[in-house]
């Protein structure tokens, strides 16, 4: 400040001395015009050659009298800067030797009372300086460190300076000692990691607002969404990401979101990890397989259509790049909380250009990674300085169409957060993004130019400038008319109290403006000590190959039962057909005793009347030879030749061959059955 004070006096000096000169010169230019008038009348070109001179010394005057004005001007600040002018009076009120300032909306004893609220005596970060019709060197307006952690929000509509108020704070939070986490949604806040560059306009406007300017890059870490873009790979298990914030990237309704809980709560009971989608298609898969659709069953169960409608967002959601960012190895969120060896805090820029056209899905990684924060930090109270301050750019979409269970987690996450020692500041277009239930928990607030074009942004208007402490300023009018690089502030003092509402013309980034060249980048990416830990995917055994193996040993178990199945249906068959053959043997034997009984009753018959007739014989022999005997002598030859005939036929050969073959037919026939 000393070498600025004397650089100023100096200038102020030199200033007087050109105005001095120039007023003499003037002086001399005048005695020459009236000189030149005297002599008119002698010739016309007397006359003409004295109007010139009389132009000439008007215009000399009128130098002369700006030079000496702006040279006093110059010598009030600089004795302003260096605090050896009495206390400044009313507005309005001229004061012999300064010119009058020129006229702004707040009177002076305002702008008094806007200078002693942002007097802190701690550590703090400078904004900017109070605008009051210019810039106020000697009003600046500053945020106390300690008050980060009560977190804040930027707001403004686009091209308004937000990106570049961000990089600001970032850049002096990192000079600080405090490390920095933010998502770098368009890519120019890369720019950070490189020294800017000074020009004219840059060098006005920052000797203007009292900024001593000079070039200076902040330690940089670039980080990317599942190595999707420049930056070390930032990836987490599925498990890890959890149910809730999975169910608002894939947009499920309440229903839905309940059921994939309950999916979730199954998988840790049954050991099963999820580490990728494809873990969690596979558990859902099992769970309504006819194996695994028991398991619910003490639990509720699980509807195949809600089981149907999730796999397909799962399956949209993966298609759209998304299971790049779910895996191992999980990023410790501890790497965000690093500081470099010169003491500075690292800035931790996650570049999310490559996923532009998936809002949802980095705004929820984001507030992954606060709720990973906010598990895994110790409480730690209010501190001196911030552990981490975390950048939230593009807020409205984390909480566009969020569940009420969402918003309840992110409302816990942003209220209990700062007593582990986090910052968070939100980013985004108007202040009606963010649900009033976060925005209570707000406690600075940076708010660049609104725009009233349609009925919608005047109500939008209205409420925000409902929302801010009363102020000698109309802030409809000063919101909708705040230049690029301007913003309406009012922070949380070290009190805990709001401060005044101040219109602040805020500092320019020390670092460049404009993104760090790919190549820069990815030199420093290949170069950082985290590429080794989170570079390459792992693959280890988790949900889906358990239940592969255990789909695999029930098809296995169901093969062996079939085939069992089949042998002993094979078995039964045969068993079957054997009874069945046994049965028919049964029958036959049966059937051919009957026949043996029948042929040998058959046979019995006619050996008894075999034996009848032999008998009948023998008897009608024996008395045909009582009946010869008693007659004559000379028939007895015949008459027993008559009575022996059968005899003598079966006795014969041919008789005997006759009977063999009947008796060998019966008997043949009865061993063949």
């Amino acid at each position: 400040m000393t070498d600025a004070l004397e650089q100023a006096r100096a200038e102020a000096a030199a200033a007087v001395a050109a105005a001095e000169k120039a007023k003499q010169d003037a002086e001399a230019a005048l005695a020459r015009a009236e000189q030149l008038a005297t002599e008119a009348a002698a010739s016309a070109a007397a006359t003409e050659h004295a109007a010139i001179g009389q132009a000439a010394a008007g215009q000399a005057a009128g130098q002369a009298a700006a030079g000496q004005a702006a040279a006093e001007a110059d010598v009030a600040d600089a004795a302003a800067d260096a605090g050896l002018t009495e206390p400044e009076p009313v507005a309005g009120t001229p004061v012999e030797g300064l010119p009058t300032p020129p006229g702004g909306p707040l009177a002076e004893s305002a702008v008094d009372v806007v200078r002693a609220g942002y007097g802190f005596e701690g550590p703090a970060l400078e904004l900017g300086a109070l605008v009051n019709g210019e810039a106020r060197v000697d009003v600046p307006v500053r945020i106390p460190l300690a008050m980060l952690n009560r977190h804040g929000l930027v707001a403004g509509a686009t091209g308004t300076g937000k990106t570049k108020t961000l990089q600001v704070l970032a850049e002096q939070l990192s000079a600080a000692g405090v490390p920095v986490f933010a998502a770098d949604v368009k890519g120019d806040l890369s720019g950070i990691a490189t020294p800017g560059e000074a020009n004219e306009k840059l060098l006005a406007r920052t000797r203007g607002i009292g900024q001593d300017w000079s070039p200076q890059a902040a330690p940089t870490e670039y980080f990317a969404l599942g190595g999707k873009g420049t930056g070390v790979p930032v990836r987490a298990t599925v498990s890890g990401f959890g149910s809730l914030l999975l169910s608002k990237v894939l947009g499920l309704n309440d229903t839905q979101e309940s059921s994939l809980g309950l999916v979730f709560h199954y998988a840790e009971q049954a050991g099963l990890p999820l580490l990728d989608l494809s873990d969690l298609r596979a558990v859902l898969t099992w769970l309504t397989s006819d194996e695994g659709k028991g398991e619910l069953e003490g639990l509720g169960g699980l509807s195949k259509q809600t089981v149907g409608v999730i796999l397909r967002e799962l399956i949209t959601f993966a298609d759209r790049g998304a299971d790049a960012f779910f895996g191992e190895p999980e990023i410790d969120t501890a790497e965000f909380l690093r500081t470099a060896e010169d003491g500075r805090g690292v800035v931790s820029l996650l570049e999310v250009p490559g996923v532009h056209d998936q809002p949802a899905l980095f705004s929820t990684f984001l507030m992954w990674l606060l709720a990973d924060l906010y598990n895994d930090l110790p409480e730690v109270g209010d501190l001196d300085k911030p552990k981490l301050v975390f950048f939230f750019d593009e807020a409205h979409l984390l909480f566009a169409d969020a569940s009420n269970d969402f918003l309840a987690q992110i409302t816990q996450t942003v209220r209990l957060i700062r007593s582990k020692g986090v910052g968070i500041v939100f980013v985004t277009q108007t202040p009606k993004d963010v649900p009033a239930e976060v925005l209570a928990h707000l406690g600075s607030r940076v708010q660049h130019q609104l725009r009233a074009f349609t009925p919608d942004d005047a109500k939008a208007l209205r409420a925000t400038v409902s929302t801010y402490p009363t102020s000698d300023y109309d802030l409809a009018e000063v919101l909708t008319t705040l230049a690029t690089g301007e913003a309406v502030v009012t922070v949380m003092n070290e009190k805990g109290a709001p401060s005044p509402v101040a219109w602040t013309r805020l500092r320019a980034p020390r670092g460049s403006m404009s993104p760090t060249p790919a190549d820069v980048m990815s030199a420093a990416v290949a170069a950082s000590p985290l590429i080794a830990a989170y570079g390459a995917s792992i693959e280890r055994d988790s949900a889906r190959e358990m239940l592969a193996r255990k789909l695999e040993a029930a098809a296995l178990d169901h093969r062996e039962r079939t085939e069992a199945v089949a042998r002993q249906a094979t078995i039964d068959a045969q068993l079957k057909e054997a009874a069945a053959r046994e049965k028919a043997d049964a029958k036959a034997v049966t059937a051919a005793e009957r026949e043996r009984k029948a042929a040998q009753a058959e046979y019995e018959r006619q050996q008894k009347e075999f034996e009848r007739t032999e008998r009948a014989a023998a008897k009608a022999r024996a008395g045909r030879g009582t009946t010869t005997r008693a007659s004559s002598g000379s028939r007895s030859p015949r008459a027993g030749s008559t009575g022996g005939l059968l005899g003598e036929v079966l006795g014969s050969s041919a008789g005997k061959a006759v009977v063999r073959e009947v008796v060998k037919g019966i008997f043949g026939t009865l061993r063949r059955r």
